[in-house]
């Protein structure tokens, strides 16, 4: 059975109620036990102590409480708000609640109520910078830095025919010279007697040398 929503000190303030209403005769100072220590002395446990020592265990269980996520609403603070204001109530106008014992168990109530403000402003601090929406500017410059960024692909390598081919365009083959004459003059010396021939003209009775 889920105990959220229930204030849980009231059941400490609803048995002293009891026992000032339904049991007159029995006092918070009345010893239940007595318990021998280990230094030796003898501690007497009164109905106080038992109570007291019930409300500040019920408030641990308060604040594990208000701590869980999703708890301590608006209900919640409003019942422990009601139980610290009827115990403060009962304390100042009832002279059978003018007793240390429902005191301190007030002010355990009161300690529930704050402690419950207080977790719930630090977790409403805590949420708000998560939930508050982001500028443009920066939501864009985000956007931008999440995007994966891929290298640009290598250009893709010729193939050797190609390469070759555009060597051979580049440069063009070399023009061809004009054929030489397979027969050349014979040089003309300028002496008379070193010409070929005596110097005659080549005819069929006088072939050249």
């Amino acid at each position: 059975m889920s105990m959220i929503g229930f204030p849980l000190l009231l059941i400490p303030l609803a048995i002293c109620n009891i026992i000032v209403f339904l049991m007159p005769g029995v006092a918070f100072a009345t010893p239940l036990f007595t318990l021998t220590l280990v230094s030796g002395v003898a501690w007497p446990v009164t109905l106080g102590d038992v109570l007291i020592a019930l409300g500040i265990l019920l408030l641990l269980f308060e604040v594990i409480k208000g701590a869980r996520p999703g708890s301590k609403y608006f209900m919640d603070h409003l019942l422990s708000l009601v139980v610290f204001a009827g115990a403060a109530a009962e304390f100042v106008m009832l002279p059978q609640f003018g007793t240390s014992t429902y005191f301190l168990l007030t002010m355990l109530a009161l300690v529930d109520f704050l402690s419950g403000i207080a977790l719930r402003a630090r977790r409403s601090a805590r949420l708000a910078p998560a939930d508050a929406p982001a500028p443009s500017g920066k939501r864009q410059r985000d956007i931008e830095t999440d995007e994966p960024r891929f290298d640009p692909a290598p250009a893709p390598v010729p193939p050797a025919a190609t390469v070759a081919e555009s060597v051979l365009l580049d440069h063009p083959s070399p023009a061809v010279s004009q054929p030489v004459d397979s027969v050349r003059a014979s040089p003309e010396v300028r002496s008379p007697g070193l010409q070929p021939n005596d110097g005659a003209p080549p005819s069929p009775d006088n072939p050249p040398r």
